[in-house]
Parts: structure tokens; C-alpha cells; sequence
């Protein structure tokens, strides 16, 4: 294998990234609506629920970055940028 081989994408490399971004984008949906949900309920208060509330949307919100770091990375190493090969998923409105 040369390192011309090494740059090469082929397509089942693509369309294993066209599956990963799709359970990404699943995953993402999931964190995105559960971290909607948290920040409905008043968590300023100072019980050790309202603590933990608070500390799980942290964690979606470093784990909601993650995944669109993966997404937009395999997006650009293995579709060239091309989100054209399936449609994106709807993201729920802000509130």
C-alpha cells in the first residue's frame, strides 16, 4: 500500500461514515431533546437534585459538542463536506 492509497476514500469507508453520522445524529437528537427537558425545570435551587439536574446538563452539553465534532470531522474526512447524502435530521426549536 503506498501512501497514495492512504488519501483514497472508498466507498465503503464512506458509507460506514454515512452510517455513523446517522446514529450520531440520532444520539444527538435524543441529548438535545433530554437537555431541552432539564432546562425546563428550575434547577436553581440548592437541593442535591437540582445539584445533579445541573451537573447531567453539563455532561449532554460536553457530550452534545462531541458529537457534532465527530459528525462535522467525518463529514469532512470521508463525504468531502457533502452533508448531500442524506438528509439532515430536524433539530428541535430552542425554548
Amino acid at each position: 500500500m503506498g501512501c497514495d492509497d492512504l488519501s483514497v476514500v472508498g466507498d465503503w469507508q464512506a458509507a460506514q461514515a454515512v452510517k455513523f453520522i446517522r446514529a450520531l445524529r440520532v444520539q444527538l437528537l435524543g441529548m438535545t431533546s433530554q437537555l431541552a427537558w432539564i432546562e425546563r425545570r428550575d434547577v436553581t435551587a440548592g437541593n442535591a437534585r437540582a445539584y445533579a439536574m445541573r451537573v447531567e446538563a453539563g455532561a449532554l452539553r460536553r457530550d452534545i459538542q462531541e458529537a457534532q465534532f465527530l459528525i462535522d470531522r467525518l463529514q469532512r474526512r470521508y463525504l468531502h463536506g457533502n452533508e448531500r447524502t442524506h438528509p439532515p435530521l430536524r433539530r428541535p426549536r430552542p425554548t
